[in-house]
């Protein structure tokens, strides 16, 4: 893809940038040449701003590991090692690394990661397609994935965590602050969330599930220990639990939202330990009645 001068002064990019650009180009070139130039000059911003106006590319590159103080490329990157970037990471398509990722500054991949290691983001993290890590995923800022989102290991989000489809942990999943999932979430050990837990489907965990304000799924939610939250527990059919399930004080635990009253010895258990405080909707069945 060739980009000529009189594309770019039709973006209207701002006059030191251009004027770099005729210093260095002249009358243009080569897209992803001139990306890989003004990343090597220190000029990672203009780079960003070039791929956010001319968009993704086709093209593929393969390494064998990259090791930098910041990566632009506007096609599919696929690494057969690791990925160690001090700054920005911004790819146009798809991100592919057969080791462990880590980045100082922000991860901006607009189609899919698939990472055979660890992820460990500095900063925010967002994905446009599907995000899999064969180890664990650390995000010190903002999470955001709008598509699935599964982990071999534990999943750590100091920042917001937006999920657009499913999420699977294959351990423990600690939020610092809030959880929206678009679809359902499944973790194979605890779920500790430090303000609200939202999921559109269902919330499994083979843990406890733990959240300090809110908690509420459109589906069941199921613990293997204790569902706890400081404001309120809201199910849109069943609430199951292999010991206690305690909502905030002054707030009630509600089952069966989503399905009739007649519905509910079937479809809004209610079950754990004892009997919930609170309990304001559903069938409540003993443990051992389950």
């Amino acid at each position: 893809m060739v980009l000529t001068r009189s594309f770019v002064r039709a973006k209207r990019p701002c006059t030191d940038g251009f004027r770099w650009f005729v210093r260095q180009f002249g009358e243009g070139g080569n897209y992803q040449r001139m990306i890989d130039e003004m990343v090597a000059a220190g000029r990672v911003g203009d780079a960003c701003w070039l791929l956010d106006q001319f968009g993704p590319t086709d093209e593929v590159r393969r390494v064998d590991a990259i090791d930098d103080d910041a990566m632009v490329f506007a096609g599919t990157l696929e690494v057969r090692g690791n990925v160690d970037v001090e700054g920005i990471v911004r790819v146009g398509r798809s991100l592919h690394v057969g080791g462990g990722l880590r980045v100082g500054g922000d991860l901006n991949v607009n189609a899919d990661l698939r990472v055979e290691g660890g992820v460990r983001a500095e900063s925010r993290l967002q994905v446009g397609g599907d995000l899999r890590a064969g180890w664990g995923v650390d995000c010190a800022g903002e999470l955001r994935c709008d598509g699935e989102l599964r982990t071999g290991w534990e999943l750590h989000c100091a920042g917001p965590l937006r999920i657009a489809g499913n999420a699977f942990v294959g351990l423990d999943l600690h939020a610092d602050e809030g959880i929206r999932c678009g679809k359902g979430l499944h973790a194979g050990g605890d779920i500790v969330v430090a303000t609200s837990l939202h999921a559109r489907h269902g919330i499994l965990a083979g843990g406890s599930i733990r959240a300090g304000l809110h908690l509420e799924a459109g589906w069941g939610i199921k613990a293997g220990t204790d569902i706890t939250a400081a404001g309120a527990i809201r199910a849109g059919e069943s609430l199951i639990a292999g010991e206690t399930i305690r909502a905030g004080d002054g707030y009630g635990v509600f089952a069966g939202l989503s399905v009739p009253v007649a519905a509910w010895e079937s479809s809004a258990r209610v079950s754990a330990s004892a009997q919930p405080d609170g309990l304001m909707s559903g069938h409540w069945a003993s443990a051992a009645a389950c």
